[in-house]
């Protein structure tokens, strides 16, 4: 949906910006920003685009992005591992999920919830144990940018456990639900 031109003005003083401050940030003249917001004059299509996308830019500018607040070291599996193996990994590390590998290629999850959800299903732990992370994993989580918003992480973190993060198709980092609130403490 396109902004309107009457938004102008709510989305500056949002911001905080005097006319003249928008105007110098946006390249136009303070009196074309005050006639728009008056409603005394159209404006052409890219002093107005220019407006906008300098709001824009401005509200965005303070916001935290997936490369903030994920996770570097990640700690991961192949899908030849054994099951113990990622329960230990997640044990010893205290995570409940982890991406897992095969080849260099994330194909797929294993999460302490897919294992207990096993176990409570009526399948024996210690024969999971013993099998292999490939007949227990589950889809790959989902992957963003590292300049992805955190408003767009937290909502897909409701519906994942945890969002791999990368650039130009090179995993870079992860983010669970503990990540995000990391940023409010800090």
């Amino acid at each position: 949906m396109l902004p309107e031109i009457k938004d102008i003005a709510r989305k500056r003083k949002f911001l905080g910006l005097t006319q003249t401050e928008l105007a110098r940030l946006a390249g136009v003249s303070q009196s074309l920003i005050a006639k728009i917001e008056a409603g005394k004059t159209e404006t052409s299509y890219s002093k107005a685009k220019a407006i906008f996308d300098t709001l824009e830019r401005l509200r965005l500018k303070g916001t935290k992005r997936a490369s903030d607040v994920m996770v570097k070291d990640i700690i991961s599996v192949s899908s030849d591992d054994t099951v113990e193996r990622a329960v230990n990994l997640m044990n010893e590390h205290a995570i409940s999920q982890m991406p897992v590998f095969e080849k260099g290629a994330i194909v797929g999850s294993i999460s302490e919830r897919i294992l207990v959800k096993l176990v409570s299903n009526g399948h024996s732990f210690q024969k999971l144990l013993k099998g292999k992370v490939r007949d227990v994993m589950n889809d790959s989580f989902p992957t963003v940018a590292e300049d992805t918003p955190l408003e767009l992480l937290s909502s897909l973190l409701n519906f994942y456990p945890a969002v791999l993060v990368t650039r130009k198709d090179k995993l870079m980092g992860l983010v669970t639900r503990s990540d995000l609130l990391r940023p409010q403490y800090s």
